[in-house]
């Protein structure tokens, strides 16, 4: 699909904050922004002098009275049930950031109500469409990794802090759909610890733990507590590695020819050499927003869809309710 198809498509974004705002500038560079919804007054104000020729609503019942194609959903998460089902009731498609909902139960409600009403429900997992993750998917079919032992990720920053979700719900979503779509499996145990040191019971800091079938592991450190910013990505495979650095300012991703042999029952350590792997240099949420304007019309959504959300989100709880868990003891 080229930009000129896209011409004859008018979305809707719902919230014009910092995120939000990417998804605006984003849709009219790809000339189908046509609708926000934002209530503060002076955000209206600036995107009205943004944005001359699009609609600008203070109440999403005003926007769903008009004839968008489809909504992009990007408020503070504790509202994403209520604005979510009313678009679903509206029989209209919609992308929702992140996490879906803050709780199993309205993730589970919301799935089954887009699937109910025949409408596409999509979740802002955004790194499902980073160029270098999707590379990697390439690498491990291809079968130059071998077999997956192992992953982890680590997600480090100073701030943005929430006080309506720990850093764990903040940041993780985003590994937990990687882990999901590398893993093909939902994991068989979940046990989290951290620290609540700003705010008490909004965890700061966590390192989880996931294990999954055929001894296979990982790992997720979050924490918007850290000096600086760090995203680490690393992979291992019984045949090879890779490591990909997205806080790096040219992000590379690197295979490592290494792995573990086996002579006279000893083991032995094969290092070879460390490869830079080309990959597209394409921005993930332009990829995302492309592929959600591609399933407007009834497709079947494959990635980062309602059913990928509900299970993020149930391993959240589980991830939560191990935090609690180990924190109180």
């Amino acid at each position: 699909m080229n930009i000129k198809q896209y011409k004859n498509l008018n979305i809707c974004v719902v919230g014009a904050g910092s995120w939000g705002m990417n998804h605006v500038r984003t849709l009219f560079e790809l000339g189908v922004l046509a609708g926000i919804v934002e209530q503060d007054k002076e955000a209206v104000q600036s995107l009205k002098i943004a944005y001359p020729d699009c609609i600008i609503d203070t109440e999403l019942t005003d926007a769903l009275d008009r004839n968008y194609d489809g909504f992009i959903v990007a408020t503070p998460p504790a509202s994403h049930f209520e604005i979510g089902k009313k678009i679903i009731l509206s029989n209209k498609p919609l992308l929702i950031e992140k996490p879906l909902t803050l709780n199993l139960n309205d993730a589970i409600e919301l799935n089954n109500l887009a699937k109910r009403q025949k409408v596409n429900l999509m979740v802002g997992h955004l790194l499902l469409f980073h160029p270098a993750f999707k590379k990697m998917a390439e690498l491990i079919e291809s079968g130059l990794l071998g077999q997956i032992q192992y992953i982890y990720s680590n997600r480090l920053n100073l701030g943005t802090f929430r006080s309506d979700e720990n850093v764990f719900w903040s940041f993780a979503p985003h590994d937990i759909s990687l882990f999901q779509y590398f893993f093909k499996n939902s994991p068989s145990k979940v046990n989290s610890s951290g620290i609540d040191i700003l705010q008490k019971g909004i965890h700061d800091t966590t390192i989880t733990s996931f294990h999954y079938e055929k001894r296979r592991m990982g790992h997720i450190f979050v924490s918007w507590l850290h000096p600086f910013k760090e995203h680490r990505f690393v992979l291992v495979g019984s045949e090879g590695m890779i490591h990909f650095e997205d806080s790096s300012t040219n992000k590379p991703l690197l295979f490592y020819d290494k792995k573990v042999q086996i002579s006279n029952d000893e083991l032995i350590p094969k290092i070879g050499v460390t490869k830079s792997i080309d990959y597209k240099k394409e921005f993930p949420l332009t990829n995302e927003i492309k592929y959600f304007l591609k399933h407007l019309d009834g497709k079947n959504i494959e990635i980062a869809n309602g059913d990928s959300a509900v299970e993020v989100i149930k391993i959240l709880e589980q991830a939560t309710f191990s935090l609690r868990k180990n924190t109180n003891e």
